[in-house]
């Protein structure tokens, strides 16, 4: 099953640093783009079924390291 999750930071710069994280980040295979006229990254990824999916709470780790919050 496929997931979706966007994330919003105070500036392009900010934004664009948190997606290429995303580029070489070994947690998850995500599809990560920017949106919201550069401010925010819309990131898809696979849900992984076989248990508990630690995908969104690292995503959301990772943001909060560059400011950024869930919209």
């Amino acid at each position: 099953m496929e997931s979706q999750v966007s994330y919003r930071f105070d500036s392009q710069q900010t934004a664009n640093r948190f997606l290429n994280k995303l580029k070489h980040w070994s947690v998850a295979k995500v599809t990560a783009s920017l949106c919201q006229g550069g401010y925010g990254v819309k990131i898809r990824y696979e849900v992984d079924n076989s248990g508990f999916d630690y995908t969104l709470a690292e995503l959301d780790d990772l943001a909060m390291q560059h400011e950024g919050e869930e919209i």
